[in-house]
């Protein structure tokens, strides 16, 4: 019986690892602006980029990594999309 659960934690394990790898992959395919919609929207209206200045944009940027379960890529991205102003 501890054999099957040491198997098991394993496949979990490389299971949990090929599925991060395979969503990474996806991440650094999308845009700032894809990655913006489907997590900031999700939640609230979010402002429009000229609401804030860079600065700004950046500390927003990391509360809500924090806050929303981002990534470091998707949030630099999407903080590089709404500081461009598109």
């Amino acid at each position: 019986m501890k054999k099957y659960y040491i198997t098991f934690a394993m496949v979990a394990a490389i299971a949990a690892i090929i599925s991060s790898c395979a969503s990474t992959q996806k991440i650094t395919e999308k845009t700032g602006n894809v990655l913006w919609q489907e997590n900031c929207l999700r939640c609230h209206n979010a402002p429009p980029s000229t609401a804030f200045n860079s600065a700004q944009w950046e500390t927003i940027g990391m509360h809500m990594e924090i806050r929303a379960n981002l990534t470091a890529t998707e949030t630099t991205k999407i903080v590089e999309f709404l500081k461009s102003g598109e």
